[in-house]
């Protein structure tokens, strides 16, 4: 991370140009938030759609071992190397 300039030692005209650079960055930084949102959207519909089908289908959504892996989670058993 920049460190933050010594505000009193800028000129009028460094100041404006340093608020248009960091607006311009939160802009495109804020345009990726967006489109990251919208992907993981469309990823969790995609998850949606599958186990909706697998229940429709008959098969189980929600396993045994899908009970136990959340039981060991939320109890911090969980190693490092459960995650997917």
């Amino acid at each position: 991370m920049d460190t933050f300039p010594d505000l009193g030692s800028l000129t009028d005209q460094e100041l404006k140009d340093l608020i248009g650079q960091l607006t311009e960055e939160e802009t495109d930084i804020s345009y990726k938030r967006r489109i990251l949102h919208g992907k993981i959207d469309i990823l969790r519909a995609e998850l949606v759609n599958r186990l909706r089908k697998k229940h429709e289908g008959g098969e189980d959504v929600i396993t045994g071992a899908d009970v136990q892996r959340l039981t060991d989670i939320l109890a911090g058993r969980a190693g490092s190397g459960d995650a997917e």
